[in-house]
């Protein structure tokens, strides 16, 4: 694997400086630039006079961004008493005098949008009628795609690597508009994206489909349109992650301590440009990586606890003004040498303003105050996070319209207007790899079996073949198929006339049995059609098949793209945003920019 991951990684820079030195905005020179002036403008006298107005207790309380349980602000849950040790989300807003709540579904949080309206005024009313009386920070992670918290009938799009297959600034820009005016309507303003990390190793386990593309140049400028698309348009705040860069790894941050051995030249060349670029474009936050990346900081702390990363590198280099987050507390990447009580004070020594989703809350305030009250840290260091939060509140309007009407939900969620431009802008992103046989479009398919990996996906597909008056049936067999599902899946389609199946990151070794299912149905003698409905790696692991396609993401609206693309309705556009390495990860299968089309 080192030998293979040192020839992938020297294509890829050499790829970047060529694409740099071309042009695209971007300058191949990095560390011999002088860092960029502040982008922000000062902090509003305003923001100034209410810090100083606020308590410690309520300043320290503006840091920290965490969940509570409940549909409504006034649902009681055991589990807000077990963690919080209040009854209710209102409770926790009024408790620990929050700056920010963030919303999963596992809190049961986003049930739907009405109810998402009225749970993000009850808690605003909590806010604002306690402590400072400082609205908060609602929001959540919907980066669309593999990432989605809230779905329909919120408008689904397909992601960010779709989207550098579409090689479309204002399919970016779009993308983030609709999905920051969809949340806006329902009472969040902050989203935590869009991820600007360079997805250079296609074994990484925690970005993936996430990142827009494994070119620098591409990454940076879809990254600065997604920020124009949700703060310029829709007035959500954007946090560009993850600094300095999660795109070279193979090991998952949320449960280990991923180590990056770029050089200061390789970041400055691949990881850099996108949050340069989103920086220039004004970015309210970056969050921050809980990585470790030697040849930067070697003092062995992740990102998120690294002075030299967070304002060394971010503030002092890039000339950031803004925001910092930190990336959940809660993962391992950032637990594993230091106590929750530590970790929080560590991070704002390091340049951190924003703390999300700690352990124990009220053991990282404690832990905060503690280090004020016994001058490990200033209350003026408070006073510096404090005043760039509620800037950013008061540039989103928070400050002065937290609530929402929940009766204009229905006017914005999911519009017609949403999805008839997430449709179309998705159907740029189709990619056919493979063709070899000459069969698409499938001018007549006959009766159609879709199959492989995932219910709804499968499902999805063949209701849009029978939607178009084709024989279609659907037959899931799970990320794992086993081998009855793999002989269940061949008799079934021994009784079709083509088979499409749907691949989900059939290239990792545990999912070996998805390549079984592809070769399987290969052998049945049925004509195969494969689509990798995530990554696009998958194509080379099964060679035997003459007809891979690749999506990027299994929402309804990649496969209606696909429906498309596989009966000859649109033609296929979609680019290769990475490219596809040999199997064996020797060399290229496909490369950067590869896509038939007819």
């Amino acid at each position: 694997m080192g030998s293979t991951r040192s020839h992938r990684l020297t294509a890829a820079i050499a790829g970047a400086v060529a694409v740099l030195a071309v042009g695209g905005g971007l300058s191949a020179a990095g560390a011999q630039e002088p860092p960029p002036p502040p982008v922000h403008s000062p902090v509003d006298p305003s923001v100034q006079a209410k810090v100083r107005s606020m308590t410690l207790e309520e300043k320290v309380g503006q840091l920290f961004v965490t969940y509570a349980y409940g549909r409504t602000a006034d649902t009681p849950n055991p589990k807000n008493r077990a963690e919080f040790g209040v009854d209710t989300p209102a409770q926790v807003v009024q408790r620990y005098h929050l700056g920010g709540l963030i919303h999963f579904t596992w809190t049961d949080s986003l049930y739907d949008p009405h109810q998402i309206a009225e749970l993000s005024n009850g808690v605003q009313q909590a806010a604002v009628s306690s402590g400072a009386g400082v609205p908060l920070l609602i929001s959540t992670d919907q980066e669309q795609g593999q990432i989605t918290r809230i779905g329909e009938p919120v408008t689904q799009l397909p992601g960010n690597m779709a989207l550098g297959a579409g090689r479309s600034p204002e399919g970016a820009e779009t993308s983030a508009r609709i999905t920051g005016e969809e949340l806006r309507a329902m009472g969040l303003n902050q989203n935590f994206a869009p991820s600007g990390d360079v997805n250079v190793n296609p074994a990484n386990p925690v970005i993936g489909v996430r990142s827009f593309s494994s070119d620098p140049a591409l990454a940076a400028q879809l990254s600065a349109a997604a920020v124009h698309g949700y703060q310029d348009d829709a007035n959500v705040a954007a946090a560009t992650k993850h600094f300095p860069g999660h795109g070279d790894t193979n090991q998952d941050s949320h449960t280990d301590l991923p180590v990056i051995e770029h050089t200061r030249e390789q970041w400055e060349q691949l990881d850099a440009p996108p949050f340069r670029e989103a920086i220039a474009a004004g970015t309210d936050a970056v969050m921050s990586a809980h990585i470790v990346v030697p040849k930067l900081d070697d003092s062995g702390e992740p990102s998120t606890l690294s002075p030299t990363v967070l304002t060394g590198m971010l503030r002092d280099e890039l000339g950031y003004r803004g925001v910092i987050v930190t990336d959940s507390l809660q993962m391992e990447g950032v637990r594993a040498k230091h106590s929750d009580a530590e970790i929080p004070v560590l991070a704002l020594q390091a340049g951190a303003d924003q703390l999300l989703m700690p352990q124990n809350l009220q053991v990282a305030i404690d832990g905060v105050l503690g280090a004020v009250r016994s001058g490990t840290l200033t209350e003026e260091r408070i006073d510096a996070s404090v005043e760039r939060i509620l800037e950013m509140k008061r540039k989103r309007g928070v400050l002065d319209s937290p609530f929402v009407d929940p009766a204009k939900v229905d006017q914005v969620v999911g519009s017609a207007e949403h999805r008839e431009q997430a449709q179309r802008l998705t159907d740029r992103t189709t990619t056919v790899l493979r063709d070899d046989a000459r069969e698409l479009p499938l001018r007549d398919p006959g009766r159609v079996l879709v199959t492989g990996a995932g219910d709804e996906a499968t499902a999805a597909l063949a209701e849009r073949f029978r939607a178009r008056g084709r024989e279609a049936d659907s037959l899931p067999t799970g990320l794992t198929p086993n081998g009855g599902q793999v002989q269940q899946a061949v008799a079934a389609a021994r009784a079709h006339d083509t088979v499409v199946v749907l691949t989900n990151a059939a290239w990792s070794e545990t999912n070996a049995a998805q390549r079984d299912l592809v070769r399987a149905l290969q052998d049945s003698g049925v004509r195969v059609v494969a689509a990798a409905v995530r990554d696009p790696y998958d194509a080379a692991h099964v060679e035997e098949v003459p007809t891979w396609l690749a999506t990027y993401s299994d929402k309804p609206v990649a496969m209606e793209s696909l429906a498309r693309v596989l009966l000859g309705e649109n033609s296929p556009t979609g680019k290769l945003p990475v490219p596809v390495p040999t199997a064996d990860g020797a060399g290229e299968r496909f490369p950067f920019g590869h896509g038939l089309s007819w």
